[in-house]
């Protein structure tokens, strides 16, 4: 049997200590910006970025911070003509976008970037 792959986080606790602590402990709590304004911005950068990793968790923290589907939906489609096609199609493409099958209810059980033994599955 194959032993199990590190995460990230497990290869070099750091980051995830600075994950915790400095960007969801701090920046994400900070009263400057709600966080469903930060989840709207995160997920258009992730996008923008073609960082297809991190998109299904804050796909999923999006709409735990009150992002609606509809507005995910709005969110793809500008993203299309500001940072071009693939990145549109691939965060619509997220299993995430828009799927009542693939919620949960909000959980601080799982890391909001996710598990980073694999990318991102996409239909």
């Amino acid at each position: 049997m194959p032993q199990k792959k590190p995460t990230v986080y497990e290869f070099i606790p750091k980051l995830g200590q600075l994950r915790d602590d400095v960007l969801f402990g701090d920046v994400w709590e900070h009263p400057d910006l709600s966080k469903r304004d930060r989840s709207l911005i995160t997920v258009a950068m992730l996008a923008a970025l073609y960082r297809t990793d991190e998109m299904r968790g804050h796909m999923q923290r999006a709409l735990d911070n009150g992002v609606t589907e509809t507005e995910l939906k709005g969110l793809i489609t500008h993203v299309a003509f500001y940072a071009g096609w693939p990145c549109a199609v691939t965060l619509a493409a997220s299993p995430s976008t828009c799927s009542d099958r693939n919620r949960r209810s909000p959980s601080t059980e799982e890391p909001p970037d996710g598990d980073h033994r694999f990318p991102s599955p996409l239909l």
